[in-house]
């Protein structure tokens, strides 16, 4: 493609209506433009291609948030490469130009001059004196007492007094936090960064400066945490006596300023009309000082009602609009209708002058001050005026309205001033307030969502912009709640990316009423999904989940896949600080410990003993047994896992398992000391105590359960050792566990010696009178019925035996039997062959309860 003759794809007005003229012609053709007549007034902006959106990545704290206008901003934890260093501070050079750009724009055109600070040489070296001496002070004064003019005085005089110089701060609709993060970046540099709390703290505890903090609006233990986070800074705080006053332990002195004496006044208002006072306008300004006690603001507001009435009366050292002066008028004025005597406002008039002091400027400046009405004193910037009042000379409005002192600067921006709200509102300048705050609405939503609006100049004029959102959604005067889901869906991305989070929130809040009162489901999850992600960087945890719980629900009803991703992504960071993530979504409450989990392993090959635990108490004759309802191996009951435990989650779970492992322990001594038999007769492995029969030639032991006379000897081996002791099997029955143990005692005999407690047969052998080798004893034993139940009681606590002395510390293996089919002989001697070594045996006592019946069939190990 010629490179001189580029089509409009590559300037994106594919899509234009009008477009690049001649694009589509011929090659060579020279530009074909329609007719003049034919062309709008004004340009029609249709519909342009779609590009990519206004995405702004700052840090807050160790999160990277993606301001995101489309989808809702994104949040995740910063990579380490992306943490920005240690800020540094801004020279004196640098500081001074931020000073003089945060001051409110000068309004074209020449106005009179500032008048001079009279009577106040005391008050202004007294505060001086006290921030020399690192002293915080208070200055608390009427409105319109002239406290900003002492400011700008003190502030000049302290321009070398700390190391950080002087920063000036606006404590207009302003929190600590909003004051904080203001110090911190107009000291320090630090592009698109906004540290956490900790980190916030840490570095503004550093500066050391004289803050000249002007409209403060809070006191009491609020003012205390912002003068205990900066202890290297001197404060002069000016307030209105209605705010609440500092702590009595704070050390913040105290300087209230009161109204101007009578000499005073009268040469202000010289200084405000240029020229001497007449005998009648001197007795005027007398009884005008009388009643508004001395308060500057109406010898201000005075003078421009005697330089208006120089102007009605056509004197020659009068000036116009602009400075210039004026001729004389060549007929009598049209305002007057007397001629050229004019009288002197009445004292009403000069104790409330805005209506008559709006009366005589001019339409757009009378236009302007309706639309400060209807934005609740805030004025638009002078360069919104031509858009909004229609006019393109509306910008010098801005001059008139600050000459006639209705108008006052609050921080980088003017308001009403003190009283002109409330007179203008008397007069029936808000009758169309809802109308003008609509179309500044909209105004705001086209100029905020403008690709070259800069996020730094959206917050500037964040005030003005609120106003108009908030005239639109309230009560009854609210009208045009759309235009507001508008305006904040366009101006809190803008918000977030300049820092401004005060208004941010205070935007999504205004936003998110304002869609549940028009029914915009879509917008109301963007503006709750915008709250979690500002709560979660602020450190709300709790406020954090419940908004993006409910964007998520709002966004999974529109079936908004992309929006739940992002709001899911956003609430796992919740949880993974907030201490845990529960299966079910929710973390547990931080002062709620979660109840501990208790496991058990699994049961081993050959089954664990039956889960009876004794516990010897402090009385000899109680015994407590505990059983466990849940079988061993079983499935545990869902108990809620945390992925994440806190210290007191970390004790309990400590602890629980210290006990569960004693008990297991318990249990598993317990059942490989003992027997293990079931006290119904239905245990693992029968216990033959009968000695086997070697004589019939069968070439093994006689272990047949259809001979009732012979029975296979436990621990005959045919070699003569010891036998292999059996393992303790499980149950032959699932779910037995925990029943009582009757019957057999609690170590077996495999040596010649008798037994030392009971036996369970009908006779009993006698005592040091051993079996002849290689012959079974035969005992007479009673052959039970096969549903015999047992009548023994349950045995008492025995003596567990050390791994040991029982047989080792490798686990006993089982043997397998066949199951008999009548019973044996249950006698508990047995004999051993002549000459063999008799086994070792239990060293311990063993003590166990007498049965009436005989094992029944073994199954095997379980």
């Amino acid at each position: 493609m010629d490179p001189m003759n580029r089509g409009p794809e590559e300037f994106n007005h594919a899509d234009d209506t009008v477009g690049v003229a001649g694009a589509h012609a011929e090659p060579g053709a020279g530009p074909q433009r329609p007719p003049r007549d034919r062309e709008p007034v004004t340009p029609e902006f249709g519909p342009r291609a779609a590009g990519l959106a206004r995405t702004v990545q700052l840090v807050s704290g160790d999160f990277l948030l993606t301001v995101n206008p489309v989808d809702g901003s994104e949040i995740e934890n910063c990579p380490p490469g992306a943490i920005p260093g240690r800020a540094v501070r801004r020279s004196a050079a640098e500081r001074a130009e931020g000073e003089r750009a945060a001051r409110p724009p000068l309004p074209p055109g020449l106005m009179t001059p500032t008048p001079a600070l009279l009577e106040r040489q005391e008050e202004r070296a007294r505060l001086v004196r006290l921030l020399g001496r690192g002293r915080s002070v208070r200055l608390t004064g009427p409105a319109g007492s002239g406290r900003s003019a002492l400011l700008d005085a003190v502030a000049a005089d302290c321009a070398e007094l700390a190391p950080d110089g002087v920063v000036r701060l606006s404590g207009h609709r302003r929190t600590p936090t909003e004051l904080l993060h203001e110090l911190y970046t107009t000291v320090f540099h630090a592009p698109l960064h906004r540290p956490d709390r900790a980190a916030l703290l840490e570095r503004v505890h550093e500066i050391g400066a004289v803050v000249v903090l002007d409209d403060l609006e809070f006191g009491g233990t609020t003012l205390e945490e912002l003068l205990m986070a900066t202890p290297e800074c001197a404060y002069v705080l000016a307030a209105t006596p209605d705010v609440p006053a500092p702590q009595s332990d704070s050390h913040v002195e105290e300087v209230f300023l009161s109204g101007l004496g009578r000499s005073a006044s009268l040469e202000l208002l010289e200084q405000a009309v240029d020229r001497a006072l007449t005998d009648e306008e001197a007795n005027w300004a007398g009884d005008l000082w009388f009643e508004s006690e001395g308060l500057p603001l109406r010898f201000v507001q005075a003078g421009a009602l005697l330089r208006q009435r120089d102007h009605l009366r056509g004197e020659p050292n009068s000036l116009d609009l602009y400075g210039f002066p004026m001729e004389e008028p060549a007929e009598v004025s049209v305002f007057s209708g007397e001629g050229r005597e004019i009288p002197l406002p009445t004292l009403g008039e000069g104790a409330a002058p805005a209506a008559l002091l709006a009366s005589r400027l001019s339409e757009a400046a009378r236009a302007t001050l309706r639309f400060a009405v209807a934005l609740g004193g805030e004025v638009p910037h002078q360069a919104h005026l031509p858009a909004l009042v229609g006019d393109t000379h509306a910008d010098a409005a801005l001059g008139e309205l600050l000459d006639s002192g209705l108008l006052s600067p609050v921080g980088s921006r003017y308001r009403l001033a003190a009283g002109v709200l409330t007179q203008l509102e008397s007069t029936g300048y808000a009758t169309d307030s809802a109308e003008r705050a609509h179309a500044a609405a909209q105004h705001y939503t086209w100029w905020t969502g403008h690709p070259s609006v800069t996020p730094e100049r959206a917050a500037v004029e964040a005030d003005a912009v609120l106003a108009s959102m908030s005239a639109l959604v309230p009560g009854d005067q609210g009208e045009h709640p759309a235009t507001a889901v508008k305006l904040a869906r366009t101006a809190a991305p803008a918000f977030a990316a300049g820092l401004h989070w005060g208004a941010w929130e205070r935007t999504l809040r205004i936003g998110s009423e304002a869609a549940r009162l028009t029914g915009e489901v879509a917008e109301e999850a963007y503006f709750h999904h915008e709250l979690g992600v500002l709560s979660l960087c602020n450190g709300g945890l709790d406020r954090a989940r419940a908004e993006l719980e409910a964007s998520i629900g709002l966004r999974g009803a529109l079936a908004d896949k992309r929006g739940t991703v992002a709001g899911r992504r956003a609430l796992a960071l919740v949880e993974d600080r907030s201490g845990g993530l529960l299966r079910g979504g929710r973390a547990p409450a931080a002062e709620v410990a979660p109840p501990a989990r208790y496991e058990e392993p699994k049961a081993p090959p050959a089954g664990v003993p039956s889960a009876v635990v004794t516990a010897q108490l402090p009385d000899p004759g109680v015994t407590l047994i505990t059983r466990r309802d849940t079988p061993v191996g079983a499935a545990m009951p869902k108990a809620r896992r945390t992925l994440f435990g806190g210290a007191r989650r970390n004790l309990i779970a400590a602890g629980a398992g210290a006990l569960l492992a004693a008990v297991l322990g318990t249990v598993v001594t317990l059942g490989a000391t003992s027997n293990n038999n079931d006290g119904d007769g239905q245990g693992d492995h029968v216990k033959q105590q009968q000695s086997a029969n070697e004589d019939d030639g069968s070439g093994g032991l006689n272990a047949d359960p259809n001979n009732p006379a012979g029975s296979a000897k436990p621990g005959d081996n045919k070699g003569g050792g010891p036998a292999s002791p059996s393992k303790p099997g499980a149950s032959s029955k699932p779910g037995s566990s925990g029943q009582p143990v009757p019957g057999t005692s609690g170590s077996p005999s495999t040596s010649g010696k008798p037994s030392t407690g009971p036996t369970t047969s009908s006779k009993p052998s006698t005592p040091g009178k051993p079996s002849t080798p290689g012959k079974p004893s035969h005992s007479p034993s009673p052959t039970p019925s096969k549903t015999s139940t047992p009548t023994s009681t349950p045995s008492t606590p025995t003596t567990p035996s050390s791994p040991a002395s029982s047989g080792g510390s490798s686990p006993p293996t089982p043997t397998t039997k066949p199951p008999p089919s009548s019973p044996a002989s249950t006698s508990p001697t047995s004999s051993a062959p002549a000459g063999s070594k008799p086994p070792t045996t239990s060293t311990g006592p063993t003590k166990s309860a007498p049965a009436t019946s005989t094992p029944s069939v073994a199954t095997g190990p379980a």
